[in-house]
């Protein structure tokens, strides 16, 4: 099936109210994208708390309408409930697509480390003498491709001590569990507040024949101490977290930090200064993984 898209541009202040006003008039979507996407301009958003989650000065609306739709007359009509003449803009054929093949495309085995890699089920291992863990893009975050998780992954991959207890806090999707287990762990546990990745994280340990204790933190309880403690969130839960987490790992014991920003690194390590010798451990395109040993108890 085919669409058609209407391309136009929009103020801050009126982005919000030409997107509803194009529903209106019989669009089946709309995406509102920065207009500076892909040039100097561009200006990225994390949706983060305590960061600018607007919209942005200039934004790019793409409505998507039915191919035998008249997109002129629906703008229109979405101009006059603007009460705003109709703004230029461009249409453009989308030609049918198979949207599950074109999803899957984007998604292909990804290497970490020498030995481990990522590799989802519609793809062949690359190679089979290493660990391939196999991990979908689902409803949970966490296919390994994020720099956040690719950050973690790596360190499990070379810092990981064999037959260490491990706690994934903030599991997911699980993929940072399951390396663990795979990588030589002796016992993982993951948890997070989210259900739905509690079902995700145990379907996905099942899919890679891993032995991992999944749960809501009710279920989990006060297990631990932890010789690894790994936590891929963000910078606000992390900072507010922090004694949770430093009672959750053992004395000499490693933390693993990550989902933050390089310009949140700072607060973040003044913060875990007072349980552990911590630093940014390694970066990816702007983001940073914090490491560090517990300091004695």
């Amino acid at each position: 099936m085919s669409f058609l898209a209407l391309l136009l541009d929009a103020d801050l202040s009126d982005a919000e109210r030409w997107s509803d006003a194009l529903i209106a008039a019989g669009a089946f979507s709309v995406d509102v994208a920065d207009s500076g996407a892909g040039t100097a301009s561009e200006s990225p958003r994390y949706a983060e708390p305590g960061t600018d989650q607007s919209l942005w000065d200039k934004n790019r609306l793409t409505a998507l309408f039915a191919a035998d739709a008249d997109v002129e007359r629906a703008l229109a009509a979405a101009a006059e409930a603007m009460g705003a003449p109709a703004p230029a803009h461009e249409i453009e054929e989308v030609p049918d697509t198979d949207w599950v093949r074109a999803t899957q495309a984007q998604f292909g085995p990804l290497q970490v480390s020498d030995d481990l890699w990522i590799v989802p089920s519609w793809s062949q291992s690359v190679d089979a003498r290493a660990i391939n863990l196999r991990i979908d893009p689902g409803l949970a975050f966490g296919t390994g491709s994020h720099p956040t998780t690719l950050l973690c992954l790596r360190w499990l991959a070379c810092r990981l001590p064999r037959g260490a207890s491990v706690l994934d806090y903030g599991c997911g999707s699980g993929v940072l569990a399951i390396a663990a287990a795979k990588l030589g762990a002796s016992v993982v546990t993951g948890v997070d507040i989210d259900a739905e990745a509690i079902a995700v994280s145990r379907a996905n340990a099942l899919a890679n024949g891993a032995t991992i204790k999944f749960g809501l933190p009710e279920e989990i309880g006060n297990a631990g101490p932890f010789e690894v403690l790994i936590a891929n969130i963000l910078a606000d839960p992390l900072e507010l977290l922090a004694p949770v987490l430093a009672s959750r790992v053992r004395s000499g014991g490693s933390i693993v930090l990550s989902g933050i920003l390089e310009r949140q690194a700072p607060a973040l390590i003044a913060v875990y200064s007072r349980w552990f010798n911590i630093k940014v451990w390694a970066r990816e395109a702007g983001w940073v993984a914090l490491a560090g040993a517990r300091i004695a108890i």
